[in-house]
């Protein structure tokens, strides 16, 4: 995927996570935890046995929405908030 898909994946699943779970952050920090959850959503994906076609597509960003949903449940687990 070219770095500008990551981008732009990495941004619209960081601020749909950060909708869902009810937190506020940045347009960096949506991005950055949009490209983490595309690596923990595509890596729960391989182990449940789902293939998907990387790239700027619908599945990419529910794949990395599902990824930093994870990924920001797991930091408030650490920090001790909830997620809503």
């Amino acid at each position: 995927m070219s770095i500008i898909a990551w981008i732009v994946v990495g941004i619209i699943a960081g601020f749909i996570a950060e909708k869902i779970t009810g937190r506020n952050h940045g347009l960096l920090t949506n991005l950055v935890v949009g490209i983490v959850g595309a690596f923990v959503g595509g890596f729960i994906a391989s182990l449940l046995g789902f293939s998907y076609s990387q790239g700027f597509n619908l599945a990419s960003i529910v794949v990395a929405t599902i990824g930093a949903i994870v990924f920001l449940w797991i930091l408030g687990l650490i920090k001790g908030r909830s997620v809503r």
